[in-house]
C-alpha cells in the first residue's frame, strides 16, 4: 500500500499554508493563527486518518454465466486482514475492478465506504470465452479530500460468456436425424434408464419417485429412445493470426466467434429436440444427451474454442466458418447460418431446473399440449432441407 499523498486540493490547501507563513511573518503572529492554523491542522488530520489504514482483502461474488450480450452485477466485499476480519479504521475510497476487453462496466470507479458496505456495479459480457476481473484498485480519500492513499489487491476471478445462440428452424433441424425417430422415440417399448427431462418429453414418462428425491424432474428413457440416432456436428473456421502481443485482433476472432455461435446453436436445438449430439470443434469434443448437463458441455466447448478444423471427416452436417460468416453443409448442400437463424437464445442454462420441480412440471404439461403442432408443422423429407 502506498504512502498517502496530497491531492490536487490538497496540493492548494499546503501552497495556501506556505503563503500564510510568509504573510503571517510579515504581518505578526496573530495572522499566522488565522489563517495558517486550520489549514494545518486539516492537512496533519487527513494525513494521520489514511495512514492507520491497511490493505484490505477482496471478495469478489460475480454474476451468472451467461450469453453474449448478458450480463448481471458484480460485488466487491471488503474485509480485514486480522483475525476478527472487521476493517478499522472505515473509510471512504473510489474502487476500480480491472476487466479484461472482453467485459463491459461503468465507466469510472465505484465510491464506498469501505468496511461499511460492499461496492457494487454492472457488468455485461461483450466477447465469448474465459472474461478475466482484477486486479482490485482501491484508493482511499480522507474526510477533507486532501490525501489520497492507493493499493492494489492482487485478487482475481474467471468467469465464461457463451457465444451468441440462435434459435434453428424445425425444418432444418428434424431434416438432420432419421425420418421416423421422432414416432420412434414415443413408443412404448422396454424400460431402459432414467435421465434428466428435457423439452418435449411426454408429461406421462415423468418419473415421480426419482424427481422428488433429487428436486428436478426426471424422466423415463425407453430402448427406442435409447436408439435413436445422433446427430454428429463437426466444425472448422478460418483465421487465427496473432498480433505481436499475442492476442487476435477482431477481425482474426470473427470466424472462430461465427462457428462456435453457429454450431452451438445447432447443437442446442437439436438437444430440446430430445436428440443426442455429437460436437466436435478445434477446442475439443463432447458426447452429450438431452438435459441440462449436455446443454452445458456444448456451451462451455464452445465458449472455448478457436479457429482451426475439428479434424472428423464423417458428420451429419459440418460447420464451416470464415470472413463471411458461418455455413451449415449436408452433402453437396449448404445454407449460410444468417439465413436461417432466428431469434436470440437466452439463459439457456439455468443454477435450477425451472427455479423449482413444481415448475418445471407445468412446463412439461405445457410442451405436451403443443406436442401435436409443432409435430404437424414440421416437413420430415431431408431434400426440403438444405439449398432452398
Amino acid at each position: 500500500m502506498t504512502s498517502p499523498t496530497l491531492t490536487r486540493r490538497g496540493r492548494v490547501v499546503a501552497a495556501v499554508c506556505v503563503v500564510g507563513v510568509g504573510m503571517a511573518l510579515a504581518a505578526g503572529g496573530r495572522s499566522l493563527e488565522a489563517v495558517v492554523l486550520p489549514s494545518a491542522v486539516a492537512l496533519a488530520a487527513g494525513y494521520v486518518q489514511l495512514a492507520r489504514i491497511d490493505e484490505p482483502a477482496v471478495r469478489r461474488t460475480l454474476p451468472s454465466e451467461g450469453f453474449v450480450g448478458e450480463g448481471g452485477e458484480v460485488r466487491l466485499a471488503f474485509r480485514g486482514r486480522g483475525t476478527n476480519g472487521a476493517v478499522s479504521p472505515t473509510y471512504v475510497a473510489d474502487v476500480d475492478d480491472g476487466l479484461d476487453d472482453g467485459l463491459e462496466g461503468p465507466p469510472g470507479p465505484v465510491r464506498t465506504s469501505v468496511g461499511d458496505a460492499p461496492a457494487t456495479y454492472r457488468v455485461r459480457y461483450r466477447r465469448r470465452g474465459e472474461r478475466r476481473f482484477g486486479p482490485v484498485t482501491v484508493t482511499a480519500s480522507d474526510v477533507f479530500g486532501l490525501f489520497e492513499r492507493r493499493t492494489v489487491v492482487e485478487e482475481f476471478d474467471t468467469a465464461l460468456a457463451y457465444p451468441a445462440c440462435r434459435e434453428i428452424p424445425p425444418w432444418l433441424r428434424r431434416a438432420l436425424y432419421a425420418d421416423d425417430a421422432v414416432g420412434a422415440s414415443r413408443r412404448r417399448e422396454e424400460f431402459d434408464r432414467l435421465r434428466e427431462y428435457a423439452r418435449g418429453d411426454p408429461l406421462r414418462d415423468v418419473h415421480w419417485p426419482a424427481t422428488a428425491k433429487h428436486d428436478e424432474i426426471v424422466v423415463k428413457a425407453f430402448a427406442a429412445e435409447t436408439e435413436r440416432g445422433r446427430v454428429a456436428i463437426a466444425g472448422e473456421a478460418g483465421g487465427g493470426r496473432e498480433s505481436a502481443g499475442g492476442r487476435k485482433s477482431a477481425g482474426d476472432r470473427a470466424p472462430a466467434d461465427a462457428l462456435a455461435s453457429a454450431a452451438a446453436s445447432l447443437a442446442l436445438a437439436l438437444l430440446d429436440d430430445g436428440v443426442p449430439v455429437d460436437l466436435t470443434l478445434p477446442g475439443g469434443e463432447v458426447s452429450v444427451d438431452p438435459g441440462r448437463r449436455g446443454r452445458r458441455a456444448v456451451l462451455e466447448l464452445a465458449a472455448r474454442t478457436g479457429p482451426g478444423s475439428g479434424g472428423v471427416e464423417e458428420a451429419d452436417v459440418r460447420v464451416v466458418a470464415d470472413e463471411s460468416g458461418a455455413r451449415y453443409r449436408v452433402d453437396d448442400r449448404a445454407v449460410a447460418f444468417g439465413d436461417v437463424a432466428g431469434g436470440t437464445v437466452g439463459r439457456a442454462v439455468e443454477e435450477t431446473v425451472g427455479g423449482a420441480v413444481g415448475e418445471t412440471v407445468i412446463d412439461a404439461a405445457s410442451d405436451v399440449a403443443d406436442e401435436a403442432t409443432t409435430e404437424a408443422s414440421v416437413p420430415r423429407e431431408r431434400d426440403e432441407v438444405i439449398g432452398r
